[in-house]
Parts: C-alpha cells; sequence; structure tokens
C-alpha cells in the first residue's frame, strides 16, 4: 500500500541518531480499539531504505499500547477488545488513579499488559510479518487522543 492510512501525519524524520532513521508519526484515535498501522510503518521502513535490519516500533504514551495480531479478519481485534474489557473493567472501585475518569487507570494496567515497543525484522526491505500479521496501535481511553508513535530502523 502506498502512501500513509488517512489520519496519519509525518510528524518528523531525525537522522542526527548515528544515521539510524527516526519517523514520528501522529493519529488522532476514535476512542478505544485497535488501529492497524503496518501501512504508516512499512511506509516508513520503504523510506528508510534499508535492506536487511531492525524495525523498532514504540507508542509515547502510558494508556495505548502496541500488539502484533492478525489483520485479516476483523472479529479478531473486536474478541481481543472485549477479552481485555472482561480482564479490566472501567470503574473498579480498586483503582485510586481516576483523576481523568473511570477509564483512567484501567488504560494503564492495560497498556501495561500489552506492550508499548515491538521490533520487527527488516527482510529484503520490508516488514518480515506473517501472512496474517499486522501492527495495532491500542487505544485504551474511551474518548479519542492524539497518540505519537516513534519508528526507528536500524540496518543489520
Amino acid at each position: 500500500m502506498r502512501g500513509r492510512p488517512a489520519g496519519w501525519t509525518r510528524f518528523g524524520t531525525n537522522r542526527s541518531l548515528g544515521g539510524m532513521p527516526v519517523e514520528a508519526l501522529r493519529l488522532t484515535t476514535r476512542g478505544r480499539g485497535l488501529v492497524e498501522i503496518t501501512p504508516a510503518v512499512a511506509r516508513a521502513v520503504a523510506d528508510a531504505g534499508v535492506d536487511t535490519g531492525l524495525c523498532t516500533v514504540f507508542v509515547r504514551h502510558t494508556s495505548a499500547s502496541l500488539v502484533i495480531q492478525e489483520n485479516a479478519d476483523p472479529s479478531a481485534a473486536r474478541d481481543l477488545e472485549a477479552f481485555l474489557d472482561r480482564l479490566v473493567p472501567d470503574g473498579d472501585p480498586l483503582y485510586r488513579h481516576v483523576a481523568e475518569g473511570p477509564d483512567d487507570m484501567p488504560s494503564h494496567v492495560r497498556a501495561a499488559l500489552t506492550q508499548t515497543s515491538l521490533s520487527i525484522p527488516i527482510v529484503a526491505g520490508r516488514l518480515a510479518l506473517g501472512t496474517w500479521q499486522g501492527i495495532w496501535l491500542w487505544e485504551h481511553r474511551r474518548r479519542g487522543h492524539a497518540r505519537e508513535v516513534l519508528v526507528a530502523v536500524v540496518a543489520g
């Protein structure tokens, strides 16, 4: 897929880190749920021009996370969200950190249970993802938020 998915903006590229390309992407989410970011990450890898190496994807937030999951059947994303809803419900009286509402602390727990960074090998200039694998930003807050994702590419 060429270009960036709707909603993504290129925030900047910093090539001052020892020549390692780092692209910052910005997206405003619509609220809780999974947003596939594979095309944006793949484009950053292509722009880096690295044939073999490693791509690191990092979300700069404590209430959102990243996962590699199935991207062929949308019901997989819905099922993951339903499972996490059951595991970490909003409004649990156990939580004291509720300054931003009943989804405040649960969003941090959800991020702690998943990941804030991913490492994906680059082979022949492309992400070495499996056939049904996609990279997803997982928004854990009920309302939409502006999110920043860094994509760093290291040549191997």
